[in-house]
């Protein structure tokens, strides 16, 4: 489709089909986890990060091959180790003795996706080097940037029930996160489609692209235009205020909070074809985009309190905005 003259709602038409054609895509190889999928590629479309928090086996890794695939990207995968260094992940300055200069050898974050796996076994100081090129979308080796090709997306993923030799995230990096999700196990059904695929030797690899990176970008950008009300954009504004209000809530939301969950709002009403963002659209993605966020009181985490419940709270308290017309 030709974007130049076209209506914003023939745009968010178009962003609808092909969110839907990346969607079936990728379903081809991930089964029964379409609301994980629609997640991701919201967070994709958001131009922000995914950090998947689940048990080993359920495939994270292949939901970030499936999206890098689909969409004709490239991609790297980052075993995150204790002895994994900052320059692993970013890249370092050789010496030219030809030339006498330094040339920049690029590391594997230099990629479209970005596959962070078991982000929580390096030292803080090896996440760290993650933060910059999540916020600025560089790189910054002897103070020369380098940018990452766009899109770009981190996809992070650790192992909630094995803690030992980890490193929790530190508060700034969860918050560069846009979206945190779950995958969960597969039911019946889906885990039989997963052993035939299996069997078959059919896998996220064996992909073929629906479209490209550069049309990944046409869509980022037609999301960033679907259209936020007042009333919206005031009740995420409440909610994110909520969250500091709260009172088993040591550290609430951020207006980085804000502006994540606003982003995925837009790429979420794209999705489902509307030019438009409701309320509705601001509550499905409420937990996913606040909770991880939070850090509750010492008293709540004695309780065994729950940051989901915290934002659950929240949207039960805060006055839903009436109907848009």
């Amino acid at each position: 489709m030709t974007m130049t003259g076209a209506t914003v709602e023939d745009r968010v038409g178009w962003f609808a089909d092909q969110f839907t054609a990346i969607r079936d895509n990728a379903e081809l190889v991930i089964k029964g986890k379409t609301e994980a999928l629609d997640l991701a590629l919201v967070c994709l479309m958001s131009e922000g990060h995914l950090l998947v928090e689940d048990v080993p086996g359920v495939g994270k890794t292949t939901l970030a091959r499936a999206l890098a695939a689909s969409i004709g990207a490239s991609s790297q995968r980052i075993q995150f180790t204790p002895d994994l260094l900052p320059s692993d992940i970013t890249g370092v300055a050789i010496y030219n003795q030809s030339g006498g200069t330094f040339d920049f050898k690029p590391g594997p974050v230099f990629a479209n996706i970005v596959l962070g796996d078991e982000i929580n076994r390096a030292s803080p100081k090896t996440q760290s080097a993650l933060l910059e090129v999540m916020e600025e979308y560089q790189v910054t080796v002897d103070g020369h940037p380098h940018p990452v090709p766009r899109p770009f997306m981190v996809i992070a993923t650790q192992n909630p029930i094995e803690m030992d030799g980890t490193y929790p995230l530190p508060e700034a990096q969860l918050d560069r996160f846009l979206l945190r999700v779950a995958i969960g196990y597969p039911d019946a059904h889906a885990e039989s489609e997963i052993l035939d695929n299996h069997r078959q030797g059919h896998g996220a690899g064996e992909l073929a692209p629906v479209l490209s990176a550069d049309v990944t970008r046409s869509m980022i950008a037609v999301a960033a235009e679907v259209y936020l009300d007042r009333r919206v954009r005031d009740y995420i504004i409440a909610l994110v205020t909520a969250t500091r209000d709260h009172p088993d809530v040591r550290l609430g939301g951020s207006p980085r909070a804000s502006i994540a969950l606003m982003r995925a709002a837009r790429a979420k009403a794209a999705a489902a074809g509307r030019a438009y963002v409701l309320p509705e659209d601001v509550r499905d993605l409420a937990v996913v985009a606040l909770a991880h966020r939070l850090i509750l009181t010492p008293d709540a985490t004695l309780r065994s309190g729950d940051a989901a419940g915290v934002v659950e709270q929240v949207l039960r308290d805060v006055p839903t905005p009436k109907p848009l017309a």
